[in-house]
Formats: C-alpha cells, structure tokens, sequence
C-alpha cells in the first residue's frame, strides 16, 4: 500500500496528500500536484457583469462574430469550431434581453497535474446540485490576466463535454476559454473529469504555465464559471444596479487618458478626510447642490468587498429644481464628451458605453417624478462625466501652457503628477493630482511682496535666504464614492489636487 493518501479534498477546497509517514519517500504521489481555483468572483464584484458585456458585444447586430471576439475566447481560426455558433447563440441572446437572464454556478474545482512523464493535465469540476444542469451547460475559464507569450493551442477532452474533444487558441488576446458541456439526467451532483493537453508536446511546460503559472501549490491562474441560456434568468432590481456600477467603471476605463507609466501608489485611507455623507434619501438638499455643482475629480471604490456583501440599489431625493440643475450638467458633460469623442481624444467605444449607462439610469431631465433610484444614477453618471472632462481639460491646459511661443524656460506653472490608488474595483484606477514647476524670477508669477522681497534679497548676493519657490495656491478635493455594507458614501478628501501656482 503506497505511504501517501489518496488526493483527497480540504475545506478550503485544495487536494493535498498527507504522508502516513514523517521519514521522506519516493513515490508516485509525490510526483502529482495540486493547486486550487482562484476566487476572482470574491475580488471583483463586476467578474460576471464584464463576462456578460463581452459576450454581449461579441457579434454585430447581424449576428455575425465580430473581428477579434473569437480570440478573446479562445477560438481557433478552424471554421469547423464548435464554440463559434455557441458563442454567437449566447451573444445574440444576451444583446435580446439587454444583458439579461443569464444564469450562473460556481463548481468547486481541484486542478492536479498527473505525474510529470505525462503529457496531459487533468481537471476536476465538482458541481452543485441543479435543475439547470439539465441544460446544455456552457463552462468558462476566465483568465485572470492574459498571457503573453506568443500562442498556444489546447485539447481539452472529456465525456462531460459535447463533443468530447474542443479545442482552444489561447494568446496574448484571450480573456475567456469557452466549452460545451453536456446536459445531466437528473438533479444530482455531478462530477467533470476535463484532460488538458497542449497540441504540441514541446509546448507541455507553456501549458503548465498558463494554468498554474508553472509551479507546484499556486493559484491556477483560470477561474471556472458554468454559463447557461440569456432565455432562462429573470433580471432583478439588484441586479441592474450593480450592472450600471460595473458599466460605469468600463465606461471611466474607456474614457479617462491612458497612462504611459505605472505610477506610484496611493493608499487613500492614509489620507485626511471630511466625515463622510451617506448618499440615500435622507441626504440634505444643500449638500447635494454643492457635490453637483462641484468639478472636483471623483473616484468610485468598493473599499469591503466580499462575495456575502450585497449591492443595494442608492436612492436619492431631490427636489424639482435640483432634478433640473443635475439634468442641465449632464446634458452639457455629456455633449463635451462627445466632442472630444468626435476629435479623436475619446475613443468611440466610450460612446457606447455611455448610451448603455443612460438606459440602465433610466432617467429624464423633463420628468420631475424621475424615482430614487433613477435620480442615484444620475448622480454617478453626472460625477463619472465631470471626472472624464476635466481630465481632457487639464491636458488641454497643459499642452497649451507647454507650446505657448512667449514662454522663456520653466516658468512657474502647473504641471502633471499622477498617483495610482490601490486595489479600487470600479474606478478610475489612477489620479491626476498635479504639481507646482518652474522657476520664479523676475516678473513673478502669482507672486506677493513677501515673494518680491525675497527676490531682490537673493540677487543681492545674500545666499543663505531661500528664493520664492513654485508652490500651490489653490487646490480642489478629490472626492471618493464608497461602497460598503452599509450602504454608499461619498468622503471629500481636501486640498487634494493642484490647481492654480505662484511664487511664494
């Protein structure tokens, strides 16, 4: 009888094998490996929501694949794919029900790679009881970020699979792997034994790498997800407030001017910050004006997500005037984003974003009877635009500043300085916060007696005062849009952001 138990699973969902013996031996068991799904569904609360857009936007409104949707699935280029009608079934469902009834399992999966002379690796869903096991199943392997090296095909084979033998292209383009499963008998646990294989036996250790990153005890790096018809689901109030909170951030995604360079990190809770204001219906009116009349930047973050906290739908109050003024300021952010949209600043595909967020916000300007929840995301809506427009106005200054023929060398003036915020979930993923650059000399920019006296002090040689420097005068707060168990919150962080300069 072998020293080692058989692979059996933990509570936290990982096949170990436990030694009957402390002394080390050789033996085939020691050869496996076993590593664990990761949970990216706990992370991101928009894991299934951004699943479903890309499903959504995967075919034209003929039906027909759109160019590049077959990779980003992991399709070959083989006309005879059986994932190809499935993928367009699933997108033209989805786009009939406006992203809606779809119906999701998560399986408990071990991944364990048999002993290394084989060129296969096996995979082991075990699925929950369901009725909608009797479907035909459609799993998918999501990546958690997309490998990069060059491309690689795949065999997957199993008898749950219909037909038992799909094959995948995966590249640096792929985000999702999709498969065919086969519909049960019965409402009973089930059981998918999937062997994994890379086409090429020199291309083994790629494999390995893909689905594990290569090492023995990490995290796979594919989260599992059993998808079924766009036809069967019925969509839910929670559902669609959190389906806006996922657009809205792939909206900012689209939007917001891409950065060149990893910035460095912010950690918002080191920062000082006014108490914050529960945005519901008891939010005062006064406050409100003041948030909407406001241009300062905004950032939307999940600061306690986990899979047992609920998204509860905001609702806000406002009064007849107030309904009017926040119609008036997305009406006019909405016509500079697509300005900048028709110069070529924005990408088009902000565009898109943008009208799916309006019919998921449901809300008129003319109509002072606009529901709570409504008026809630147009509020997001309204601070997600003021955010996207300054951004492009900042840089529109800056570039101004930068080419304007009569400046003579680094004049005092603003200039960028972005930070990157740690782990946010919605977003934007980084702020402009600018910095004060430049020299102050003779005539001073901003400057006041103190900073002209200082001048002439140092001119005459006294070497040991210090000279003006180039500082901010003025600053606007960044405001943070939080999600908790609680409800929603928006905290104004103060003096945040740089934007007027002098010499003091």
């Amino acid at each position: 009888k072998s020293v080692c138990d058989v692979l059996r699973p933990t509570p936290t969902g990982v096949c170990v094998h436990t030694p009957k013996r402390s002394r080390p031996l050789v033996s085939r068991c020691d050869l496996r490996k076993a590593v664990k799904f990761s949970a990216a569904r706990q992370d991101d609360p928009c894991f299934v929501d951004d699943l479903v857009a890309a499903l959504h936007d995967a075919t034209g409104k003929d039906g027909e694949l759109l160019a590049g949707s077959p990779a980003s699935f992991g399709i070959c280029s083989e006309s005879d794919s059986s994932s190809r009608p499935v993928l367009s079934e699933l997108s033209v469902g989805i786009q009939r029900n406006d992203r809606r009834g779809v119906e999701v399992l998560d399986p408990a999966a071990v991944l364990v790679s048999d002993e290394d002379d084989q060129e296969s690796i096996m995979v082991t869903f075990d699925l929950p009881q369901s009725q909608l096991l009797k479907m035909k199943p459609v799993l998918i392997l999501a990546f958690k970020s997309p490998p990069t090296d060059g491309e690689l095909g795949v065999t997957f084979s199993s008898q749950s699979l219909q037909p038992n033998t799909q094959s995948a292209c995966i590249s640096g383009r792929t985000l999702y792997i999709l498969l065919t499963g086969k519909s049960s008998e019965g409402n009973v646990e089930q059981k998918w034994n999937i062997s994994v294989q890379a086409k090429s036996p020199s291309t083994r250790e790629n494999l390995k790498d893909v689905l594990i990153g290569g090492k023995s005890g990490s995290d796979v790096r594919l989260t599992p997800l059993l998808l079924f018809s766009a036809e069967t689901g019925t969509d839910t109030r929670l559902t669609t407030s959190l389906s806006f909170l996922c657009e809205l951030r792939r909206f900012l995604d689209a939007g917001l001017p891409q950065q060149s360079a990893e910035p460095p990190l912010l950690r918002l809770d080191s920062l000082q910050a006014l108490p914050p204001l529960a945005l519901d219906l008891s939010t005062s009116e006064s406050l409100l004006a003041e948030i909407i009349n406001s241009s300062a930047p905004t950032i939307f973050s999940f600061s306690s997500w986990s899979s047992s906290f609920p998204v509860r739908p905001g609702q806000l109050a406002l009064s007849p005037a107030l309904l009017g003024e926040l119609g008036q300021r997305l009406e006019a952010n909405e016509q500079q984003i697509r300005e900048l949209i028709r110069q070529g600043m924005v990408p088009q595909k902000a565009s898109e974003k943008l009208e799916r967020l309006r019919r998921l916000s449901a809300f008129q300007k003319q109509d002072s009877s606009a529901e709570g929840e409504s008026q809630y995301c147009a509020f997001l809506l309204l601070k997600a635009l003021q955010t996207v427009t300054r951004a492009y106005n900042m840089q529109r200054k800056l570039r101004a500043a930068r080419a304007d023929p009569s400046t003579r060398g680094p004049i005092c003036g603003l200039g960028s300085l972005t930070v990157s915020l740690e782990k946010l979930v919605l977003g934007p993923q980084s702020a402009d916060l600018n910095n004060c650059r430049g020299s102050c000399a003779i005539p001073l920019i901003n400057g006041n007696n103190h900073a002209v006296l200082l001048t002439y002090h140092t001119e005459q040689g006294n070497v040991n005062e210090r000279g003006p420097c180039c500082v901010p005068l003025a600053y606007d707060p960044l405001e943070v849009i939080d999600w908790n168990d609680e409800g929603s919150f928006l905290t104004s962080k103060p003096d945040m952001v740089a934007k007027e300069c002098g010499c003091r």
